[in-house]
């Protein structure tokens, strides 16, 4: 089997820096899923990118597909052939369609003994040259572009207007037009240290082709690159650079030819808040701040040309030009927002609209100030400095600095709290309360910060819910599947002993919104109606992150969907409540006892759901037992009654099931001996009682129901 490399590039302006790392990682998958799928075996797939253009080479690509063996059924003897034996329609249409004559079919039997026509036969392999075009066309339309743009007079759609292509297998360019252009074996490089086409004779010499026109278009070789380049700049000017990846990769997606050059500021930035400086420096221009040994920010930034001009010294006054109004900017808006103390921004929140039937953010602010206090005290933290932190969490949003810096909200109101003299504890909690942004975010680290951060996002959650916005699909616009993490991830890594039903109502007691008229023509929901759908949101929230942990690590051993869905059917109270019932349950699950006990708790359900009058509730009659199986089980039961609901109560549940486990032998007995839906009335009903006793008793930390086997 003969083998060449393939090579796709799309050539475009320049492309989204956040997005170009994704869109390059897709490309490469999508187009490999299709290649594999096809059967086509290869050695490698790598990805290129830079911002004019994104590349995948698939070394050692097998040139023709493996053949394919066809088996089909086709219409059974009985309609394929009439009365004489004459070939109907449908037997001439099935022959057509495998490519032969009716005699050169074959007859099989289908699942119900049917003796139908049928074809074996062997598909010879389709080249790669004729299906790569197609396989390119559909990995292209795959790709995760929210908004497609046109250009120029054709009808091609992209993410940005797409200006040359190159289709490479082997020496071999392949005739096709994609994103209305005619693929070809030319490339372009730099846009301003290159000129005119620059050709490739074979994919194998791609990257050294673009590397003599100033391009490295490996995206991981660039951003070390730049990495290595801004260090080594850092240290000759006595610091060492603030590198975070997120900046690292946006750089590397914004040049083609990296050169590392340092820029001076004025001293005087120097005693703005270290956020504040930073995020100008970072989010505003992308530009890495440096420090020295001790923490302390120097007043020198580096920055990464795309240019490697004769006079790199105009490049950096420009740098210089550029960042000095912006910095002067946040100077002016911090010095202007610390003539009146945080405090006094309060009635300016009652302005701002949080959501138009939930009211302001003044108004929210008064709903969380009272559940913040609530929280902490329940927590074990200081319930006045929860209040004022509340009190004062949003008001930095009406500053001129958050204004102008929105990424600074909370931190902001940290820097100005300290400021004003506010507690410390208070200053953290305003920064600490939109903790944490995503997965793997920091959680706050204060008990005021913990309770102002469970206020805000239960407030949230529970407003939406009850004016009917809750998440549909991927449309989550206030971020309530975050929310509902955050809110599990803070309960259960700081071990908070709160019981998430008593939160989710008191936070709907706080919305005045179920006493006051609903807009025309609808209805507010039931408080207890929301209070359930709020709480069945969290709780699958942490099925999920049990399942799938978000920050990418492994899963706990033997967990799987149902038995989280055994353990949630209970309705624990809390994160750490779920968390301890399933951990029991899958240690259970490991006894010998646990698959006779888990069959019997699922027979057991089936015979109360077909038990009229809904069976299993009644008192046990001890004059009905019969000696035996039936009354051993009942001795049984009594015998870890006492025990069991105490160790549930007390949240010893591995020892509850240890208790429970000793019930398979008199369980099994009486499976076996005794005839549980007996024609006698009262025989059946007492019978269905005991079992419904010992179902309950399981039932206390799991439906071992909801288990399969």
């Amino acid at each position: 089997m003969s083998h060449e490399d393939f090579l796709v590039e799309i050539g475009t302006e320049e492309l989204p820096p956040k997005a170009l790392l994704a869109l390059s990682e897709a490309l490469r998958n999508e187009l490999g899923l299709r290649i594999e799928g096809a059967g086509l075996r290869y050695g490698q797939i790598r990805a290129f990118a830079t911002p004019r253009r994104l590349a995948v080479c698939v070394k050692q690509l097998e040139l023709t597909q493996p053949e394919q063996k066809i088996q089909r059924r086709g219409p059974p003897v009985a309609a394929a052939f009439d009365k004489t034996g004459k070939a109907t329609r449908a037997a001439e249409a099935f022959a057509q369609s495998c490519g032969v004559a009716i005699e050169a079919l074959g007859r099989e039997k289908d699942p119900k003994g049917n003796e139908c026509l049928s074809y074996s036969g062997v598909r010879p392999g389709a080249q790669a040259a004729e299906l790569l075009p197609e396989f390119v066309r559909e990995a292209l339309d795959a790709l995760p572009v929210p908004k497609r743009m046109r250009w120029g007079a054709g009808e091609a759609q992209f993410v940005r207007p797409v200006h040359w292509l190159v289709l490479l297998l082997g020496a071999q360019v392949l005739p096709a037009k994609i994103l209305g252009l005619q693929a070809g074996n030319a490339t372009r490089g730099h846009r301003f240290h290159s000129e005119g086409m620059l050709r490739i004779a074979t994919p194998a010499d791609y990257e050294q082709v673009l590397l003599a026109g100033k391009v490295v278009a490996d995206f991981a070789a660039r951003r070390e690159h730049v990495r290595a380049g801004v260090e080594k700049l850092a240290a000759s000017h006595g610091g060492r650079a603030l590198i975070s990846g997120g900046l690292l990769d946006e750089v590397t997606a914004l040049v083609e030819w990296p050169v590392p050059l340092a820029g001076h500021f004025e001293e005087r930035f120097l005693a703005l808040p270290r956020e504040l400086l930073v995020s100008v420096l970072q989010e505003h221009q992308r530009y890495f701040p440096l420090e020295d040994a001790g923490g302390r920010l120097l007043p020198w930034f580096v920055t990464v040309s795309n240019i490697d001009s004769r006079d790199m010294s105009v490049v950096r006054a420009g740098n210089e030009r550029v960042v000095r109004p912006r910095l002067s900017d946040a100077a002016f808006f911090w010095e202007q927002d610390r003539r009146a103390p945080l405090a006094a921004r309060l009635p300016q929140l009652d302005r701002i609209t949080f959501q138009a039937q939930l009211g302001s953010i003044g108004d929210k602010v008064r709903r969380i100030v009272p559940l913040a206090r609530e929280i902490a005290a329940r927590s074990d933290g200081d319930a006045q400095l929860a209040e004022r932190a509340a009190l004062l969490a949003k008001c930095d949003l009406v500053t001129n600095l958050v204004g102008e810096f929105p990424e600074l909200q909370g931190i902001m109101g940290r820097c100005y709290a300290a400021a004003d003299g506010e507690p410390a504890e208070v200053a953290a909690a305003i920064a600490e309360h939109y903790q944490p942004r995503g997965a793997g975010d920091a959680l706050p680290a204060t008990k005021a910060g913990l309770a102002v951060a469970l206020a805000d996002r239960l407030d949230t959650l529970t407003g939406i819910f009850a004016i009917g916005q809750k998440p549909s699909g991927t449309k989550d616009p206030f971020a309530l599947r975050r929310a509902a993490i955050g809110i599990g991830r803070m309960l259960y890594e700081h071990r908070l002993p709160l019981d998430l039903v008593e939160l989710v109502d008191a936070a709907l007691r706080a919305h005045t919104l179920f006493e006051s008229a609903p807009p025309a023509g609808k209805s507010w929901p039931a408080r207890e109606t929301v209070a359930v759908e709020v709480y069945d949101y969290l709780m699958e929230r942490q099925r999920n992150a049990w399942l799938e942990p978000p920050d990418g690590g492994p899963p706990l051993p033997g967990i799987t969907p149902e038995i989280c869905d055994a353990v949630i059917a209970t309705r624990p109270r809390s994160p750490l409540d779920f968390d301890a019932r399933l951990r029991a349950l899958i240690g259970f699950l490991a006894m010998p006892e646990a698959a006779s006990l888990t069959a019997a708790n699922k027979r057991i359900a089936n015979l109360l759901k077909k038990s009229a009058g809904g069976g299993g509730t009644g008192k046990i009659d001890t004059t009905l037992l019969a000696d035996g199986p039936e009354r051993a089980l009942f001795d049984a039961l009594q015998g870890v009654r006492h025990a069991v609901p105490g160790r549930i109560a007390a949240g010893e549940y591995s020892a509850a099931l240890a208790e429970l486990a000793a019930l398979r032998s008199p369980v099994d007995a009486f499976f076996d001996n005794v005839l549980v839906m007996d024609p006698d009335a009262a025989l059946r009903e007492n019978r269905l009682a005991l079992l419904g006793s010992l179902r309950e008793l399981f039932a206390g930390i799991a439906d071992l129901s909801r288990l399969p086997g």
